[in-house]
């Protein structure tokens, strides 16, 4: 049965807190580094794509994004349970940076390189490794390789082979697979202190309390829509989403709460909504919905 947790009882492991404490770039960048196992001199975070609700892809996105200072781009995903086909999802997570940048204008050959990075508190593999690295060589040569650019990599904090990793990347899978009691434990690594602190300042923040309730409305609404009678709820749950965010960047007028409590369309909601997270302010969401 689902219940609804509340911030305080986030850890590291909950998509939440992850892509909260991740978009920042020290934290990022640290982290990169431990799983690649070489240093890089800057990491920029895109904190709109890493903690945001985006209707037109699949709904609720909470990875975490990034680039370094050679255009090699990276998404990282946290896995707490296991989930079918996931070499195919880490594809289509390929695709979708791929296809953002040849949008963009680019030509094949400019493609950046890319890791799609998936930490999982389960063996995606059954094999008892903590690492699993996968990118494209050729079957009939292995001294041939694709060269494509795109590497994949799958962390579990349930591995046994601690010998074929580093310490400071052992350590962190041990304070990722951690229950809330035990992941405020002295871990006696200064990283994983700067993940807890970070931890802690993200349970302080009001705004971040606000868009963790924003993000459970969401949830909420998106488990209700596939059922006919939970429409009503998926409803609710969307225009509760909408006021909340509003509420926090001015004055919602009565006539602008009735306009929204009064909607019964879904798909409206939804774009409503995606207007609302971009807007900077009340009096820009109105001009935007009436336009």
């Amino acid at each position: 049965m689902y219940t609804r947790k509340t911030i305080q009882e986030l850890t590291l492991k909950d998509d939440f807190m992850f892509g909260a404490v991740m978009s920042e770039e020290a934290n990022c960048k640290r982290f990169l580094e431990l799983v690649l196992g070489f240093p890089i001199d800057r990491v920029e975070t895109n904190k709109e794509k890493s903690i945001i609700y985006r209707p037109e892809n699949k709904g609720i996105r909470l990875d975490v994004y990034a680039k370094d200072e050679n255009n090699t781009h990276y998404n990282v995903e946290m896995q707490t349970s296991p989930k079918d086909a996931l070499g195919k999802r880490s594809r289509y997570y390929h695709s979708q940076i791929d296809m953002e940048l040849l949008r963009s204008g680019s030509f094949y050959r400019d493609l950046p390189d890319t890791f799609v990075i998936f930490i999982c508190d389960f063996d995606p593999f059954r094999q008892q490794k903590y690492r699993y690295s996968f990118s494209q060589t050729c079957r009939e040569c292995t001294v041939a390789d694709l060269e494509d650019g795109s590497r994949t990599i799958f962390l579990s904090t349930k591995g046994e082979n601690p010998d074929e990793i580093s310490p400071e990347l052992l350590t962190f899978l041990n304070y990722v697979g951690a229950d809330l009691e035990n992941s405020a434990a002295d871990f006696g690594d200064d990283y994983v202190k700067s993940l807890q602190d970070s931890v802690k300042l993200v349970k302080q923040s009001r705004e971040m309390e606000q868009q963790f309730m924003i993000l459970q409305e969401l949830i909420d609404a998106g488990r209700e829509e596939g059922r006919e009678e939970g429409r009503a709820e998926a409803v609710e749950g969307l225009t509760s989403a909408i006021l909340t965010l509003l509420a926090s960047k001015g004055t919602v007028t009565d006539e602008l709460r009735m306009r929204i409590t009064s909607e019964n369309d879904l798909k409206l909601l939804r774009n409503w909504l995606d207007l609302a997270v971009k807007s900077t302010s009340v009096e820009q969401y109105v001009l935007q919905i009436n336009s």
